[in-house]
């Protein structure tokens, strides 16, 4: 059977390929596309899953990027609840698991990433979940009820988040992770502790510096043995430890792969006319000089949008500066550029509301800020990163706020 044709395929149906349908549609209004998504869904935000679902803010079918009519009257094609396995480059054809191939012209892979497993015994029991969709959202909601108990394993951005939206919702939440303090890749010490204590005095109780070791069925529950010999008891277990990107389909095309699908400035993998964008991309941050890979709402919007433009020929480089937020109890940011707690950094805080900005220096440059409780000043952080200036700390004082 001969492979259905289109002008573009675009594999992947989160917020990055959704806005790579945008962006094709603002260049080339007519040209048949289809966007492939594994999950059963029509494209939707991922952030609500661990922030305004549990907070009353959103209802799920506010979630969704677009509605089914928007894909119809702009002539995309769509494919869901169904993977593509396979990308002939040289044929310029996808295969998906039901052994249907189609043609391309342009291909987008906007595939993200898969969630890092526990390879300790009973890390694939049945209910242990490894947090990342709507389903994951809606399987967890319908058993946080008030009372019940959680382990949370992993302290990082989904970790805490997650932690905290359970919190709120009546759940006794214990965490489970092996650094010093949450989000301690980029929360430096002593913000880090300060909102550690924050989740503790709302009741989370943390097991820092420690691990899973083995999870086992007990009852209706689960029983979590840490490598320190503790023993968690616990309705429910959630691992959110990261996610890896899902490369198999670009390995099987060949493509250039370091930490994700290498990109050009074009967002154009090694092979012409194969594009790859958000959480998958590794690509030239422009205003850092250096490759990242983000995992982030605002980069697969902006990112996805871009790439396809460029699927249609606008051939413009990616040099926006993406940010992302996160709210934690009271405690919520805005950060933009490189904000890795390695780096030197200078806390520029306003004791009488507790506000302020970190900013993460290196070389005596400003590398990334992160605002807290400050808002609609993330404009004013890129400016500053982008100057490449040395600047000494109270030069900085005042400068965002």
């Amino acid at each position: 059977m001969a492979a259905r044709a289109y002008e573009y395929i675009i594999i992947g149906g989160g917020l990055a390929g959704a806005s790579a349908v945008a962006g094709i549609r603002e260049i080339d209004k007519n040209g048949p596309v289809l966007l492939a998504g594994a999950e059963r869904q029509l494209p939707y935000d991922r952030p609500p899953l661990t922030k305004k679902l549990w907070f009353g803010k959103k209802k799920v079918e506010d979630i969704f990027i677009k509605d089914r009519q928007y894909y119809d009257d702009n002539g995309v094609s769509l494919i869901v609840g169904r993977k593509i396995v396979s990308i002939n480059a040289r044929e310029k054809t996808v295969t998906d698991e039901k052994g249907e191939a189609y043609s391309y012209k342009k291909l987008l892979i906007a595939a993200g990433g898969i969630p890092r497993r526990l390879s300790i015994p009973g890390g694939e029991l049945e209910g242990v979940c490894y947090f990342r969709t709507l389903d994951d959202y809606l399987a967890t909601r319908q058993k946080s009820v008030q009372g019940a108990s959680a382990t949370v394993i992993g302290g990082g951005f989904i970790g805490s988040e997650i932690a905290a939206a359970l919190s709120v919702n009546g759940v006794n939440v214990t965490m489970l992770f092996p650094g010093d303090y949450i989000v301690d890749r980029v929360f430096p010490d002593y913000l880090g502790n300060a909102v550690q204590q924050e989740f503790m005095k709302r009741g989370v109780n943390i097991i820092n510096r420690d691990t899973p070791a083995s999870i086992e069925k007990k009852g209706k529950g689960f029983a979590v043995r840490t490598g320190k010999g503790r023993l968690i008891n616990s309705e429910i277990v959630i691992a959110g430890i990261g996610i890896t990107p899902e490369t198999g389909l670009a390995e099987s095309a060949s493509l250039g792969i370091e930490n994700g699908i290498l990109v050009n400035e074009y967002l154009e993998t090694s092979s012409p006319g194969i594009y790859a964008a958000g959480d998958i991309a590794n690509f030239p941050y422009t205003a850092l000089g250096k490759r990242m890979r983000l995992e982030h709402w605002d980069n697969a919007l902006n990112q996805g949008k871009q790439a396809g433009r460029n699927m249609a020929g606008a051939h413009e480089r990616y040099d926006y500066m993406p940010y992302f937020f996160s709210d934690l109890f009271e405690f919520g940011y805005e950060a933009v550029g490189d904000v890795d707690a390695r780096l030197e950094t200078y806390a520029d805080w306003t004791k009488e509301n507790e506000t302020g900005t970190v900013y993460y220096l290196e070389d005596g440059k400003v590398r990334g800020a992160m605002m807290c409780g400050i808002w609609e000043k993330v404009g004013q952080a890129r400016e500053l990163i982008k100057k490449a200036e040395h600047v000494d700390r109270p030069r900085l004082s005042g400068a965002i706020r």
